[in-house]
């Protein structure tokens, strides 16, 4: 598979931006060489070994960038972009290493030994010169590094742009050795190993960012705050929940796998769109990043009309001519529901709201429940007695029974008729350790079986209680 051509592009340029830095790493590094080795300096020779350190490092990540452009193969799936985190690691491995050498030199010309430090211009031109390639070099590099997110080029326009600080060290330094014999104050003389320390803590201090920088992307480490902005993108219309989100950076690429949940009952064409739409999104959010996208089905709604009844029967209440009505604000369900008629309004309002606050735990997707409250008597339904309706009633409560397998020894069961609807009540018992929500479902699939039995059946009313409470 041939990549693509915005790919080749950025990868030339890469390679354009490292040849050059190596160009000028090589460059430097002779320079200071040459100056510190004649002017005995430990200042400029500690630059010289960063600087050839440098020139080792730009030298990697010519290697990195040329690597990590190459396309996925058999061999390695996700890409050749590890190559630029590996460079970033060796690079760090070489700055410790200097800054080694730097602490024991400049500790050893400080305490045990003395070292005449030969100052002239050519001592400032080459720290100069220094100063002045690294700025160039470190705003090139760090261009390109934005532009196709390399971490290999970032951490040499880092590592470069502080070598310009370094550099500024040294020529204090030099300047301290050059006001020691012009001023008298020997212990002047002493400032180029001073510089000289001051080097290697610069480098100590990029070397930690490099390092931990380079280990986290090796580790797989998940970019702060960027799996919650891959979460954020996923939510697409059709994403019920965002179950999962995994994101690795692999040189300049991020890899993005997420699962979301749909609704059970989407067909795989449209559950194949949700997931184009989702990759699309995260992609918008994280440009040129590798997105999956895999879909589940999500739970199963529960059924809003008939968990309205339920929950209006666990309050001892009764509801009916119920509604689910959608539109874009959401979805709302209007209902009447039935108190005793002896009942304050005050009372009545408490009753209802205490019945909506559990419905609306149960469906928190409405955006709105109506309620219309109706009086009815306490002690018996209105209407006249249906002797037929409840025999059928009677005959759908023994076959449920022995569809389930449980014995609910129902009682008190009126069934009345009004106004050309039936309604309905019953007692039954259940044991008394019996879950909550097994009680609940239970109900639910009788009124259901019930309602199948008995289509023209209107209000509903099942009161569960343990067995052995008197009636």
């Amino acid at each position: 598979m041939n990549p693509a051509p915005e790919r080749t592009e950025a990868d030339r340029e890469k390679h354009r931006v490292a040849s050059i830095s190596v160009a000028a790493a090589a460059l430097i590094t002779a320079a200071k060489l040459a100056v510190g080795l004649w002017t005995n300096s430990l200042g400029i020779l500690s630059e010289a070994a960063h600087s050839g350190l440098d020139l080792v490092a730009a030298a990697m990540t010519l290697w990195a960038v040329s690597v990590s452009g190459r396309p996925p193969d058999s061999g390695h799936t996700y890409g050749h972009g590890k190559a630029e985190n590996l460079s970033a690691l060796f690079e760090t491995l070489l700055l410790l290493v200097t800054c080694g050498w730097i602490v024991w030199e400049a500790g050893d010309r400080l305490f045990f030994r003395q070292a005449h430090v030969s100052v002239n211009a050519w001592s400032f031109a080459v720290v100069a010169l220094s100063i002045g390639v690294d700025y160039w070099r470190s705003r090139a590099l760090k261009r390109a590094a934005d532009k196709y997110r390399s971490q290999a080029l970032e951490a040499d326009a880092l590592h470069f742009s502080t070598d310009i600080w370094s550099s500024a060290v040294v020529l204090v330094g030099l300047v301290g050795v050059l006001a020691a014999s012009s001023l008298g104050w020997p212990w002047l003389a002493r400032a180029d190993a001073v510089a000289a320390l001051g080097v290697a803590l610069i480098v100590i201090l990029v070397s930690y960012r490099l390092g931990r920088k380079s280990v986290d992307d090796l580790l797989d480490a998940a970019p702060a705050g960027l799996p919650e902005t891959v979460a954020a993108a996923a939510r697409v219309e059709g994403v019920r929940e965002v179950r999962q989100v995994r994101v690795r950076r692999s040189g300049p690429s991020f890899f993005a796998d997420v699962v979301v949940a749909v609704g059970p009952d989407s067909h795989l064409e449209r559950a194949h769109a949700i997931a184009d739409a989702a990759e699309e999104s995260i992609r918008a959010a994280l440009p040129g990043a590798d997105v999956v996208v895999h879909v589940e089905p999500g739970a199963a709604e529960a059924d809003p009309l008939a968990l309205a009844r339920a929950v209006a029967a666990r309050h001892e209440l009764a509801a009916h001519n119920l509604r689910v009505a959608e539109d874009d604000g959401g979805r709302s369900l209007d209902l009447h529901v039935e108190v005793p008629a002896a009942l304050s309004l005050e009372a009545a309002h408490r009753r209802v709201s205490a019945f909506e606050s559990d419905l609306r735990r149960r469906l928190p997707g409405l955006r709105a429940i109506v309620t219309h409250i109706e009086p009815v008597e306490d002690d018996d339904l209105a209407g006249k007695t249906d002797d037929a309706a409840e025999r059928l009633l009677r005959q759908a409560l023994e076959s449920f029974q022995a569809a389930e397998g449980v014995a609910l020894s129902p009682h008190k069961i009126s069934v009345r008729s009004c106004a050309g609807q039936l309604s309905a009540s019953l007692h039954c018992y259940l044991p008394p350790a019996t879950p909550v929500k097994q009680a609940h479902d239970l109900t639910v699939r009788l009124e259901r079986h019930l309602r199948a039995a008995q289509p023209d059946l209107g209000r509903v009313v099942i009161h569960v209680e343990p067995s052995g409470d008197p009636d």
